[in-house]
């Protein structure tokens, strides 16, 4: 290293100096000016592309991996609960995972003020692996004791059946609790946390080659993590009688919870130490410095940006319109298929379309990307959500006038309703994996950290259980009002009308800021500036 500087400066190390020699560095000079070879490519992206994306691949199949078996656990917990049904989920979405998100975000946006990124990952999803590794180990375990059982047996009595799902929650307040956490895996884990990172080492390019493929880990997770259930399910059949079969299940399920978040954690921790210090840093926009904002303060920015007020309509419109049509098409379902088995059975067929669609749409997604651009992208699963949910509450409120006609298909109108009702589920699970997620996460690129941050935390710990819990008070406000789901379906399907069509809105406004803000960082989703027609 010496003796190139020495060389580049025209010094020679000899003692006696000789002023001719100074010429001496021109070949050298002439070669330092021809171009640097460029770094070899697999598969058309370099090794530190590949050094990116590969672990990123990994945390996110771990990810989905626990979120499947949460998933499938929260539900069996407090459906099955003493004392309890499905009528608990409603309020537990409304009235406790909601006030919980919102909780979460302001200490989110506390902790980022005086944390560093990487403190602040793991401050996030350490508590998740010790919740779910004590839930089976100790609160399971001393449920009987945690549980003011009796005290709620007479509040009922008190209070009426009327009350049952909110004494529920009290009564079996530590499965409860579990649901909860579970969905905030969801929330926090994968969006903020594994997205936030993501989108902090990954450029627009890689994003838009590469993130619709990270839905595929989705799919693989699924049929992991059933297999999982599966096998536990076994074991549990075969215990003796007397063993609590529930919770040898939930010691094997919550064990590879935990191992999972440990290699969540390991990776992350590699990543930090061998590939985020060669990743080249941004430059940053230059503004006035000022103190960092509370938590008010951002919360009051945030409300400032039609950017973030476009993403926020997005996630909070797909949250509602999904739930919307789920609700009403699990209704119908239950009538087509009384029987259990019957039930089980299309929902096996179900998922097995699901995951076919949903292959197919990851693979085209790349395509629709390079071809049409984000907007396109973006506006496609609000578009399909609309024409298909318009389909299927037609079939449910004007079944009678189409029967003749489906009658000639061997089908009735409530089963022509259940077919599109799972087309639509289908459609859309698969869109917003390969196209709506993406899309989402691309428009946080361009973005400074200040906005990028906060506005994360704001928009998915908030907007997705606000989506999912307004369109459970819809649905409440008009069970109570009109008297059941069946009357209240064609004022449903009108409130879905008016959500997308404010969704394709935002969405469409969404994609003149995105272009703009390509226009001026010169990141752009294909890598280069598209050429204009």
């Amino acid at each position: 290293m010496q003796g190139g500087l020495g060389d580049l400066s025209g010094r020679p190390f000899a003692p006696k100096p000789v002023e001719k020699k100074v010429a001496a560095p021109a070949p050298q000079a002439a070669a330092s000016d021809a171009p640097a070879p460029e770094p070899k490519k697999f598969l058309g992206f370099e090794p530190l592309t590949w050094a990116k994306i590969l672990p990123l691949g990994a945390m996110f199949f771990c990810i989905l991996f626990n979120y499947t078996i949460l998933r499938d656990t929260k539900d069996v917990l407090v459906v099955t609960a003493p004392g309890s049904g499905a009528e608990i989920i409603p309020f537990l979405k409304t009235w406790v995972n909601l006030p919980m998100a919102i909780g979460f975000t302001v200490m989110y946006s506390w902790l980022s003020n005086r944390l560093s990124s990487e403190a602040l990952f793991y401050t996030c999803i350490i508590p998740f692996i010790l919740f779910f590794g004590s839930f089976a180990a100790i609160l399971y375990p001393m449920r009987d004791a945690l549980h003011p059982t009796e005290y709620c047996k007479s509040l009922l009595e008190t209070a009426g059946p009327r009350f049952a799902g909110p004494i529920a929650i009290l009564r079996n307040w530590t499965f409860c609790l579990f649901y909860v956490m579970a969905e905030l895996w969801g929330s926090v884990v994968v969006s903020v946390l594994f997205w936030g990172f993501a989108n902090q080492i990954t450029t627009v390019e890689e994003a838009s080659q590469f993130y619709p493929l990270f839905g595929l880990g989705a799919n693989v997770a699924l049929i992991f993590s059933g297999q999982a259930v599966k096998y536990f399910s076994q074991v549990r059949a075969g215990l003796p009688p007397g063993v609590d079969g529930w919770g040898v299940s939930l010691n094997g399920l919550m064990g590879m919870v935990v191992i999972g978040g440990v290699i969540i954690a390991g990776i992350y921790f590699a990543l930090q130490r061998l590939v985020v210090p060669k990743v080249p840093k941004r430059e940053a926009k230059k503004k006035k410095s000022k103190a960092k904002m509370s938590v008010g303060e951002s919360f009051a920015f945030l409300a400032q940006s039609s950017y973030i007020r476009d993403m926020a309509t997005l996630v909070v419109a797909y949250g509602i319109s999904i739930n919307l049509v789920e609700v009403t098409w699990k209704g119908k379902l239950k009538a087509q298929f009384p029987n259990p088995n019957d039930y089980s059975s299309f929902m096996g067929e179900f998922s097995t379309a699901t995951g076919t669609v949903t292959f197919i749409m990851m693979i085209l997604s790349r395509w629709i990307f390079k071809q049409f651009g984000w907007g396109v992208a973006a506006l496609i699963t609000p578009i399909m959500l609309l024409v298909t949910g318009l389909l299927f509450f037609t079939l449910v409120l004007a079944g009678d006038a189409v029967k003749p006609a489906l009658a000639a298909w061997g089908m009735t109108p409530l089963y022509a309703a259940v077919l599109v009702g799972a087309a639509q589920n289908v459609f859309s699970k698969s869109s917003k994996y390969s196209l709506f997620d993406p899309c989402k996460e691309m428009a946080y690129i361009p973005l400074d950290d200040e906005v990028k941050t906060k506005g994360k935390a704001a928009i998915d710990v908030i907007c997705n259980p606000l989506g999912k819990s307004g369109g459970a008070l819809i649905q409440q406000f008009m069970i109570i009002g009109l008297g059941s789901l069946a009357a209240s379906t064609p004022y449903l399907g009108a409130i879905l009308c008016v959500i997308i069509v404010a969704w394709i809105n935002a969405a469409a406004s969404l994609n003149k800021q995105f272009t703009a803000l390509q226009e001026e960082t010169g990141m752009y989703i294909t890598g280069e500036k598209p050429k204009e027609k």
